[in-house]
């Protein structure tokens, strides 16, 4: 590659840019050029479109890393022409066409749904929206198990819902298909069925997968391991595969 890519960091549901900050702490120590967006949560479309557009006005390469939902977005904006990587967090590998209800549907065993609210909100010139979000004594244990309890409060009443149409959308694009990718497995995840990661992972053939004895939060309980997975996606890249997609 002619430049080392910026990073650009993708948070998840129920969370904001504030829940990668121990990783981007790391990254921006050891000298990367690191970028965390806000995702709006309104619906995957609109998201990913989002991702792209922000990830097309950065000059050169770029990773793209996304956590839980965050997943879902970088499959969609992966498609995006300077996106030499996509590194999953505890993240949805949907294929095109698939939902997230689809593919959790699919391992349907964690103890994120008997714990969501859902609460109408306005929409100009229609009808309301519904978001959903964790519910807040419930979300330590379900979201944030493992990080530590001042902060877990504080992440649970600032928590940033996901409009509901999201869990039904269909991904437009699968960018695996074209780019390589990387994984993580919290396999202590009680957000994400553990089993939801490694099918997605494995059917979208990616480079390399680790698995993590960690919560769904693992950027915030284990961010050198997560911080590792992502420069060592680099140096692989650098290496030459300039952005063709690598199968393990």
């Amino acid at each position: 590659m002619s430049a080392t890519p910026t990073i650009v960091l993708v948070h998840g549901a129920f969370a904001d840019a504030a829940s990668w900050a121990p990783v981007t702490a790391a990254l921006l120590e050891q000298g990367h050029t690191v970028r965390v967006p806000p995702v709006y949560n309104r619906s995957l479309v609109e998201d990913a479109a989002s991702i792209r557009a922000f990830v097309e006005q950065i000059d050169g390469p770029v990773l793209l890393a996304g956590h839980s939902y965050g997943g879902a977005v970088i499959t969609v904006a992966g498609v995006a022409e300077n996106v030499v990587g996509l590194v999953y967090v505890s993240g949805y590998a949907l294929d095109e066409g698939e939902s997230l209800g689809q593919l959790q549907g699919r391992f349907p065993d964690s103890d994120l749904a008997a714990n969501l609210v859902y609460t109408p909100y306005p929409v100009a010139g229609g009808e309301p929206g519904t978001d959903v979000s964790v519910e807040i004594d419930a979300f330590p244990a379900v979201f944030a198990a493992g990080v530590p309890e001042e902060t877990a409060r504080v992440l649970a009443v600032s928590q940033r819902p996901l409009t509901a149409v999201a869990f039904g959308e269909p991904a437009s694009a699968a960018a695996w298909k074209q780019k390589p990718g990387w994984g993580i497995v919290s396999s202590a995840d009680h957000t994400i069925n553990p089993e939801v990661e490694r099918f997605g992972y494995a059917r979208a053939g990616l480079r390399s997968v680790v698995e993590i004895d960690a919560p769904h939060l693992v950027m915030q309980t284990h961010p050198a391991e997560v911080a590792a997975l992502i420069t060592g996606a680099i140096a692989e890249l650098a290496e030459g595969t300039d952005g063709e997609r690598l199968v393990s």
